[in-house]
C-alpha cells in the first residue's frame, strides 16, 4: 500500500527491505534520497539498522515510520539519526510529501509528536546545563556530552542516552579536551560553564 502510493506520487522506489539487515544493505549499495524505515523488523530493528546506515553515511535522510504507541521508539530514531519520524495511522497520502520535505530539508514529525517534543522542551530543569554560547568550538553534540559529563554520566551511560557506541563517545570526549585545551572531564566541564556564564554575561 505504501508503495503504490509513493509511486503513484512519482517517487522511484528503488528497493525494499524484508529485515534490517537487507535494509542497511540495500541502502549502502543504492544510496537513496531517502529511506522510509520501519521500527519493527525481523533481525534488525528499524533503530539499529538507522544507525548503521547512519555510521556509514552520515547525511542519509532516513524517515523513522512507527506504531501509534511508539512514540518513544521515534524519539530513539531521530537520536540514532533519523530525519524524522512519522506514526503508521498517519494518511498514506501524505507519504510522498513527507519524503520531499524531507529530501529539501524540513523536519518530518507528526503534530502530535511536535507537540510532545515542545512540551519536553518545557518541561526541562532550569539552570546553566542545556544553555549554549551562541558562537562556540564545539558542536551541538559535543554539547550533549558536557551536559551529560557535567551529571556524572559514564561513558557507558551517555552511549546508552545519546544512542552511540561507545567508541563514538569517547572521540567526542577526546575532541572536546582538545577543543578547550584541557586534561580532564572535569576541567572540561568547568571550562563549558565558565563558556556558558560568559555568554549569559554577554
Amino acid at each position: 500500500m505504501i508503495k503504490d502510493a509513493l509511486q503513484s506520487a512519482g517517487i522511484f522506489v528503488i528497493a525494499e527491505a524484508q529485515h534490517g539487515r537487507e535494509a542497511v544493505e540495500l541502502c549502502l549499495h543504492y544510496r537513496p534520497d531517502v529511506v522510509l524505515m520501519d521500527v519493527v523488523m525481523p533481525g534488525l530493528d528499524g533503530i539499529a539498522a538507522t544507525r548503521r546506515i547512519i555510521k556509514e553515511i552520515p547525511d542519509q535522510l532516513i524517515v523513522i515510520l512507527t506504531s501509534s504507541d511508539e512514540e518513544e521508539m521515534g524519539l530513539l530514531g531521530l537520536r540514532a539519526g533519523a530525519a524524522g519520524f512519522l506514526t503508521k495511522d498517519v494518511d498514506v497520502n501524505v507519504l510522498p510529501r513527507a519524503l520531499r520535505g524531507a529530501v529539501e530539508g524540513e523536519a518530518v514529525i507528526s503534530r502530535r509528536l511536535g507537540r510532545r517534543l515542545v512540551e519536553r522542551l518545557r518541561q526541562a530543569a532550569p539552570g546553566t546545563t542545556g544553555m549554549r554560547p551562541v558562537k562556540s568550538p564545539l558542536t551541538a553534540r559535543e554539547w550533549e556530552v558536557i551536559d551529560l559529563l557535567s551529571e556524572g554520566k559514564t561513558t557507558d551511560e551517555m552511549a546508552d542516552t545519546l544512542v552511540l557506541s561507545t567508541e563514538t563517545v569517547r572521540s567526542h570526549v577526546k575532541n572536546i579536551l582538545r577543543k578547550l585545551d584541557v586534561r580532564s572531564r572535569e576541567e572540561a566541564v568547568a571550562a563549558a560553564q565558565r563558556m556558558r556564564g560568559d555568554s549569559a554575561l554577554g
